[in-house]
């Protein structure tokens, strides 16, 4: 039994990295094609799109951190992800921008780091 919540918590942990991941890459694809390209900015940054992408990424990252400082008892990981859902959280308030994506991409690094600290805990 507890060989599976480990492995559950383990695929949580790496479902954040590649929703991070997807995350950072949404902005900066979309600060290119709209920016340098003038294309897709009614698909590529609809708020729908943006809101929906950081509630999962907060929820996955909440639920994780808090499951790993359980697991690990290393306190870091939920410290540096915890700044990086305010980051993200705040991104959620700005409107779209520069300054949205560089909350969000910093909001997203953060919290990708905090995953593959939890991850490198189970080892």
């Amino acid at each position: 039994m507890r060989e599976a919540l480990v492995s559950i918590r383990n695929r949580l942990d790496r479902f954040g990295v590649l929703l991070s991941g997807l995350c950072a890459l949404h902005c900066l694809a979309g600060l290119l094609l709209v920016a340098g390209l003038g294309l897709g900015g009614e698909f590529v940054l609809a708020p729908a799109i943006h809101r929906i992408g950081l509630a999962l990424a907060i929820a996955v990252g909440s639920v994780t951190l808090v499951l790993g400082v359980a697991r690990h008892g290393d306190p870091l990981p939920l410290q540096v992800g915890a700044a990086g859902i305010a980051l993200m959280a705040t991104a959620l308030f700005t409107g779209h921008g520069l300054a949205e994506a560089v909350l969000t991409i910093t909001g997203v690094s953060l919290l990708a780091w905090a995953h593959l600290r939890n991850l490198r805990h189970s080892c």
